[in-house]
């Protein structure tokens, strides 16, 4: 029986409230790398969401037959590409600018996919959305350059860690394949956190606060509720919802972290959503692919 009142919108409701969670963990990592630097923010991100990710899904317990080891270090090191790189760019440019960029990269693979003709068009709104925003133009000259060269960096680090996602084993279900990910991500981004730890300005108690606090908002608690709602929402109400992160982005950066943005910075990351939202309606609507669904 369909469901019908509030329930009906529950999963909508969660899966916005999974957004803001990664949202207000950037906006942290933000506050973070003032008194650190993006090595250190991604060690300790990548550190506490593993550990949390470990005992959330019982590691211990999985099955490792049939494993892929190349495509599951891929899938980790793609992990620790596309956060170190993000991070970096927030570092650097406004929050709902780096998040914009960065959603090219599982757009561009989502468009690539399916060749349909109409896709192209999307692809030449993502491209104008993006051209507005490289400093190459009057319109964002005063953006940093290497701001939105990590920002691409992070694209292409989703792109992979959706691509690589798609060859795992069977025995990836639910958080498995994010958790063994997250593993091998700070297996690798622990030791450059440690470093890069001269840069520190806060006592190493505060830096562990900010870890776990940063590692339940930016994983635990939106992986979880986006676990829930993917098995309530088909891939297309999913996919839409999704296509609005970079204007929370821009909105929680405005609010928390008093980023300003100039129209076309604003038109272009409506371009790039526009891009996102007409992709994704087109899509077929059937079930989200569980493991490559994340941030």
């Amino acid at each position: 029986m369909p469901k019908t009142g509030p329930a009906k919108f529950l999963p909508m409701l969660l899966l916005l409230a999974a957004m803001a969670s990664f949202q207000l963990g950037a906006s942290l990592a933000t506050d973070l790398m003032k008194h650190s630097n993006p090595f250190v923010a991604t060690a300790l991100r990548q550190g506490f969401s593993a550990l949390f990710l470990f005992f959330f899904v019982k590691l211990w317990r999985f099955d490792w037959r049939g494993v892929k080891l190349g495509a599951l270090v891929i899938y980790g090191l793609s992990l620790t590409l596309m956060n170190l790189a993000f991070y970096m760019a927030i570092a650097r440019i406004p929050l709902g600018i780096a998040v914009a960029i960065e959603f090219i990269g599982p757009l561009f693979v989502g468009i690539i996919s399916s060749r349909r003709p109409l896709d192209f068009l999307w692809i030449l709104v993502a491209a104008l959305g993006l051209l507005l925003l490289l400093p190459i133009t009057n319109f964002s000259a005063h953006l940093d350059a290497a701001g939105i060269f990590y920002a691409l960096l992070a694209a292409i680090g989703w792109a992979i860690y959706i691509l690589s996602g798609h060859h795992l084993g069977k025995n990836f279900e639910g958080l498995n394949a994010v958790a063994i990910g997250m593993c091998i991500s700070a297996l690798v981004t622990i030791p450059m956190g440690i470093w890069q730890s001269s840069e520190l300005t806060l006592p190493i108690t505060q830096f562990i606060l900010y870890g776990a606090i940063l590692g339940l908002l930016s994983s635990a608690i939106p992986y979880s509720i986006e676990m829930f709602a993917l098995k309530r929402l088909p891939r297309r109400s999913f996919s839409l919802l999704m296509s609005l992160e970079p204007a929370l982005a821009a909105l929680v950066g405005a609010l928390l972290l008093s980023q300003t943005l100039g129209l076309p910075q604003k038109l272009a990351i409506g371009l790039i959503i526009l891009a996102s939202i007409g992709s994704s309606y087109y899509s077929e609507d059937k079930a989200v692919n569980d493991k490559i669904i994340v941030q």
